[in-house]
Order: C-alpha cells, then sequence, then structure tokens
C-alpha cells in the first residue's frame, strides 16, 4: 500500500547526497518508496545510492540513465511510482524527518490536489524561514486561480495527487526554472489546495548555485511563459486565466 513516492534526480551531488538521503530513509511515514535517478552522475553518487539500496532495499529504487537534465529524470522517476501521491526533492536539499506523515495526512483530510508546506533556506552561516504563501486549504476554483500570482513556485514543497499526472503534464525538458513552467501548466487541473504550516523542507544553497549567478539562460523565462500561453490558449483555459497569466509573466521576468 503505497502512498507516496519521493522523486530524487542525482547529478554530481555526491557531498550532498548522503544528508538527503539519510532524511529520506528515516521518515516517520514508512509507506514510501524513493525513486533515486541517477542522471549520468559524473562523480560517486552511485557509490552512495547502492549503500542505501543495500541498507533500506525496500524504500531505496535505484535506476541509472543518461544525462538528460533534471527534468528529464524527474519525468523518468513519475514512470515508476507507484504510490498514490507523488514527491519531488533535489538531491543537494534534505526534508525534516516528519514531512511526508504530515503532508500526507493533509492530503487525505480532505482528497486533496496538491498540499503545500513552508521552507527554510540553508546558508553555511544561518538558516531563513520562506513562506509557501498559501495561508489557508483551498477549496474553489476562484480562490485556486487567486494563488496562482503569488505561490512559491517550487516542485519540492509540494505533494502531488498522483490523479494529476493523467493529464499528461510532464516536466519541459533542457530549460532552467522547470518548476515554474511545469506549475503552471498543471495550476487549470488543479481543484483543491492543502496546506501545513510548517518549515519542512531544506533549501540548501550553494555557492555559484543557478539562483545566484546570471547567465543567458535566464532568457528561459520568456520561452517557458511564451509555452504556457500557447499551452492555455490550446487547451481553452486562456481567457479564464488571462489576468493571472499576464500578471505571472510580468512578475516573472522583473523578479529575475
Amino acid at each position: 500500500n503505497m502512498k507516496i513516492s519521493v522523486i530524487v534526480p542525482v547529478y554530481n551531488v555526491e557531498k550532498y547526497l548522503d544528508k538527503c538521503l539519510k532524511s529520506l530513509v528515516n521518515q516517520t511515514l514508512k509507506e514510501i518508496e524513493i525513486i533515486v535517478v541517477n542522471d549520468g552522475t559524473k562523480d560517486n553518487s552511485q557509490k552512495i545510492i547502492d549503500k542505501y539500496v543495500k541498507k533500506y532495499p525496500k524504500l531505496v529504487k535505484s535506476y541509472i540513465k543518461e544525462n538528460g537534465g533534471l527534468s528529464s529524470a524527474r519525468n523518468y522517476g513519475l514512470k515508476y511510482a507507484k504510490g498514490k501521491y507523488i514527491a519531488f526533492v533535489d538531491s543537494d536539499d534534505y526534508v525534516e524527518e516528519d514531512m511526508y506523515q504530515k503532508l500526507y495526512d493533509k492530503a487525505v483530510e480532505k482528497d486533496f490536489d496538491m498540499v503545500v508546506c513552508n521552507l527554510k533556506y540553508i546558508y553555511e552561516t544561518k538558516d531563513v524561514n520562506a513562506y509557501s504563501n498559501i495561508n489557508k486549504d483551498i477549496l474553489t476554483k476562484e480562490e485556486i486561480k487567486k494563488s496562482m500570482i503569488n505561490i512559491y513556485p517550487s516542485a519540492w514543497n509540494k505533494l502531488f495527487n498522483k490523479r494529476l499526472f493523467k493529464n499528461k503534464v510532464l516536466f519541459k525538458e533542457k530549460v532552467w526554472f522547470e518548476d515554474v513552467e511545469f506549475l503552471y501548466r498543471l495550476y487549470p487541473y488543479i481543484n483543491s489546495i492543502g496546506t501545513v504550516d510548517d518549515y519542512l523542507y531544506n533549501y540548501v544553497q550553494r555557492k555559484g548555485a543557478i539562483t545566484s549567478t546570471f547567465d543567458e539562460r535566464l532568457f528561459h523565462y520568456i520561452d517557458n511563459f511564451n509555452g504556457i500561453v500557447k499551452f492555455y490558449k490550446e487547451k481553452k483555459f486562456f481567457d479564464e486565466y488571462e489576468k493571472e497569466l499576464e500578471y505571472c509573466y510580468v512578475r516573472y521576468l522583473y523578479a529575475t
């Protein structure tokens, strides 16, 4: 009876991976599977993965594929996920040991499509609390639409009901900011959002990480949002969401 599939893409993270996997195998919720996707890593990450598979054969599943990037690894993991709910963890981060128990309990309380929690930015010298920006459970389409404009847009502080993926929304490959792109294409299918007001996901701030440097790939935001607009038009959601999309597009361009 698999409650949650946690998908962990791995690429050159040997320094962080042990802490990440330790936080997952020690979850208080036991009916989970940890799907680790080695995305053609060039370092010793696989040795660490093997150690966990050996020690926790029921919990940890290891897959190896050629390098295709974060989105490609997540999409690959989704194919093998057996859980009723899906979660994503980046392999340089780690989670609180009761994270999935809390998110799962919330999810089944009202059969939510998606559940969110707060997070912490982990710097070398300090931790900083950050907020999901969803401050109450949301059960109407109107309120869900409103939440689009300021939700914290990562994939990893959330639990997704597997039924959302039957809409064939996957992560866009070979781009930056794939979380934002994914979340906004998923939004029209979300009918309820539950919230857990705890800081459960630890987002490790690495020096030289993509979020801290300038790079031409910042312009992926433009392609991504143009793609989102096209998607909404094709699926006939555009008229309903036009104002929210316009606001998000402008906001993200300014923010970056």
